[in-house]
């Protein structure tokens, strides 16, 4: 069967964009409090090719959409600034050959972003081409910019691999818009709440359910080395119940029942293990099974409870909590569960640590004084740093950048349980750009893939 790729053409060689650069200069210990002023023009589109892609896509104006994506993804940052377009002085069309600079820069714009969307025939099947280009209207050159051609239910897509382009251009990171999030979905009351797994993009569009809601099923993780590929808990017959799913052939494979389970299992950066945590005689220890072999082996051996294991990205490391010490703390070890560290020594309980996956922080839960935080310390235990704090949250999630953090928040209830919600909510390392995660339910238990393959 023939692979079916998203991209059919990318062609950066289209255009000769400058030397590299970066304008956005980021400090992850202090927010941007001066986000840069850019403009994001419309995307234009030919009169006969605007013509074929509406009834293509039944929507009126595609061009504008890709923009719009564009736009809402730069601004969620806290980074950039859109400018209002009712400002532009400049027809999108003329813009993208050639930007009179003096007009951008009057409406106190240093970024100008372009594009024009066509459609092609290939093969007798409907494609769209997309080009950008990014313009640097302080230097007034163009340093960026690409085309590509991709079938027009892809739209949305597009504008996210652009969002990443933009993303890396003016920071020097990579971006994190090309994305999915898998969670728990939430429907009901409280007390009879019907959970579903549920996937969507990273701005919460295209949600997809994943299970029919009729089996409890608890924190779904991605597999770090393969976006496509997930694992989650669910309680089949009362018994703990691990699953293995892949999104795009729908295929899933139980990897076995767990009697005992407290935590869900969590992928090797290579997806060739789970790492889980098991109470065996009453006693809760770190796990590792080999998928391929399916051969377990007890990392931890201590009278305490170890749990909630999360891997270091190059896989030398893992990080777990335990309460060894008296009461719940970070520990770090070794892949083998050698040498094992503990890292936190603030005031408080410390749960659901997560290792960054550019390998410098880790994140956590804590709870002290009756109030949850997510919170970032490094691998060491130093720096810790607090980021929100609320009434109940807890499972932070990383984006692949390692520059944002998604988790779960809860509400309080009445006397008579009313009130109740759980949502989905992002935070970047400056902790200044928090922002509420769209969902079409509630939702809870988060996870951030990498970036998306074709």
């Amino acid at each position: 069967m023939k692979k079916k790729l998203f991209l059919i053409f990318l062609l950066y060689s289209i255009f000769k964009p400058s030397v590299s650069f970066s304008i956005v200069e980021i400090d992850i210990t202090r927010g941007n409090l001066d986000p840069m002023p850019i403009s994001v023009s419309p995307f234009f589109s030919n009169k006969d090719s605007r013509n074929k892609i509406m009834d293509i896509l039944k929507i009126n104006n595609l061009g504008l959409e890709i923009s719009k994506v564009i736009e809402n993804n730069l601004e969620k940052t806290g980074l950039f600034n859109a400018i209002d377009k009712e400002a532009f002085l400049q027809k999108p069309d003329i813009a993208h050959l050639k930007p009179r600079f003096e007009d951008w820069k009057l409406i106190k714009s240093q970024v100008l972003i372009t594009g024009k969307v066509t459609s092609k025939i290939i093969n007798d099947k409907d494609y769209i081409n997309v080009e950008f280009k990014l313009w640097d209207v302080i230097g007034a050159k163009m340093v960026d910019g690409f085309s590509l051609t991709t079938t027009p239910r892809s739209w949305r897509r597009v504008g996210h691999k652009i969002s990443d382009k933009i993303y890396e251009r003016l920071t020097g990171e990579n971006g994190y818009f090309d994305t999915r999030i898998i969670y728990v979905a939430e429907e009901g009351p409280k007390t009879q709440r019907v959970k579903k797994l549920a996937l969507m993009d990273q701005d919460g569009f295209n949600t997809k359910y994943i299970t029919l809601g009729n089996e409890l099923v608890l924190t779904p993780r991605f597999n770090p080395a393969d976006d496509k590929i997930i694992t989650y808990m669910s309680y089949f017959r009362n018994m703990p119940r691990v699953y293995i799913v892949n999104l795009q052939t729908g295929e899933q494979k139980v990897v076995g029942d767990f009697r005992g389970m407290t935590f869900a299992p969590r992928f090797s950066p290579d997806g060739k293990k789970l790492i889980m945590s098991l109470a065996k005689d009453g006693n809760s220890e770190i796990w590792v099974r080999d998928l391929e072999t399916n051969i377990q082996e007890k990392l931890t051996d201590h009278p305490s409870i170890d749990t909630s294991p999360s891997y270091s990205p190059d896989g030398k490391f893992i990080t777990f909590n335990s309460d060894r010490s008296g009461y719940q703390q970070i520990y770090v070890m070794r892949s083998d569960g050698s040498k094992v560290k503990r890292i936190s020594f603030g005031k408080g309980i410390y749960g659901t640590p997560v290792w960054s996956p550019r390998g410098d922080l880790i994140a956590f839960t804590k709870l002290h004084k009756g109030k949850f935080f997510i919170g970032v310390m490094r691998t060491d235990g130093s720096g810790e740093r607090l980021l929100t704090e609320n009434f109940y949250q807890e499972a932070p999630s990383w984006s692949p950048n390692g520059r944002t953090i998604i988790f779960y928040r809860e509400t309080k209830t009445n006397d008579e349980g009313q009130g109740f919600s759980a949502k989905l909510w992002s935070i970047d390392l400056t902790g200044y750009n928090e922002r509420l995660v769209k969902t079409e339910t509630d939702a809870s238990d988060p996870s951030w893939s990498s970036l998306l393959g074709n």
